[in-house]
């Protein structure tokens, strides 16, 4: 039996920025392009591509800082006892302000990093759940905005989520301390400010090393038989495969379920038969998977869809064994001796028999 990939998409997670009330939308790359983890994201119209401004360009020339002169002191808390240092992390995002924020606020700045300080200018507080910015429940981050010396009550409190990677947790850092010398979404350096950003998660377990890699246990299904020998026999050999999951073999969850829809488009599983599939020359049949990549590894890490092709030629009764080991390898069971016992090395007749009995 031969593997051959259909195709592999790479998600990742628009996450909203300080606070704004805005949807949390998920950007794709068209798998005819590119299978890698995209860097950027434009889900709509919407969508402001990230640019920087001139390098000579200041958004707020000659402006007064609200803080004065002397330097800001940064205080950490870590409010969700993650136990992650997230020191390093702080002092790389306050750096990159006392090199950008004369360019970008109109007034240079100077951090001093103290963790542990008790009377501080502003305070980090990593939280599992940002709550401080109404009507952004899916906020990264929230921090005031202070353009007036007025506005500062300190310490100036910045919420910044956890979860997310280092380098993605920097940007949060960025963004909202930039909220604190005065900058709006509006502001450059765009990379920095726009309100949303494609962030990615700490990392986490690629789908082929998961017990079960797909959110929940309950799958949709189309099958477009009409390319097949004999479509109304081969649509029941799927039924067949799909029941037999369903009963709960060696190694599937006892929740697995599924329903079957009309529109392929509403499905997170395909059966269909090609006249040329795109399998290698000896395969009757080959499967890819659609899937996450929230932590940005270029490696799915949840399967969302499963496309099972069988070339026209396959042999009725063997339809329902071709499409059950395809689906063992979806439940993670990529190896042969990790499916259920119809699927080890069975025979040409094997494959033709009812083994789901």
């Amino acid at each position: 039996m031969s593997r051959t990939a259909l195709r592999a998409l790479a998600l990742a997670a628009l996450v909203v920025l300080a606070g704004c009330a805005i949807p949390v939308d998920i950007p794709t790359e068209d798998p005819s392009t590119s299978t890698d983890a995209p860097t950027g994201g434009t889900p709509d119209s919407t969508t402001r591509t990230p640019t920087d401004a001139g390098p000579t360009a200041t958004a707020h020339p000659d402006r007064e800082s609200p803080w004065g002169d002397d330097p800001i002191v940064v205080a950490i808390r870590d409010t969700a006892d993650t136990g992650r240092n997230w020191a390093p992390l702080v002092r790389e995002a306050t750096a990159y302000w006392e090199e950008n924020a004369e360019r970008y606020a109109g007034y240079p700045v100077e951090y001093v990093v103290r963790p542990d300080a008790a009377n501080p200018d502003v305070v980090v507080q990593f939280v599992e759940r940002v709550e401080d910015c109404e009507n952004a429940a899916e906020a990264a981050g929230c921090a005031p905005l202070i353009e007036h010396r007025r506005q500062i009550q300190r310490p100036a409190k910045v919420s910044i989520r956890t979860g997310f990677s280092d380098s993605s947790t920097v940007l949060v850092l960025k963004h909202e301390l930039g909220h604190t010398l005065g900058l709006r979404h509006d502001d450059a350096p765009a990379d920095v400010m726009a309100s949303q950003s494609v962030l990615y998660t700490e990392t986490q377990p690629n789908a082929t090393e998961r017990e079960f890699p797909w959110d929940d246990g309950e799958f949709t299904v189309h099958v477009d038989a009409s390319g097949a020998t004999d479509p109304e026999a081969a649509r029941r050999q799927v039924e067949h495969a799909l029941d037999y999951y369903e009963g709960s073999p060696p190694g599937v969850p006892d929740n697995v379920s599924f329903e079957y829809v009309s529109d392929p488009a509403n499905a997170e599983v395909t059966v269909r038969f090609a006249e040329t599939p795109p399998c290698s020359a000896e395969a009757a049949s080959c499967a890819g998977t659609t899937g996450t990549d929230p932590d940005g590894d270029g490696v799915v890490e949840t399967y969302t869809g499963l496309e099972i092709v069988l070339d026209d030629d396959t042999a009725t009764d063997a339809v329902g064994w071709h499409v059950g080991y395809w689906m063992a390898y979806a439940l993670g069971m990529e190896e042969n001796w990790e499916k259920p016992p119809p699927f080890r090395d069975a025979s040409h007749e094997e494959r033709r028999s009812e083994w789901w009995r």
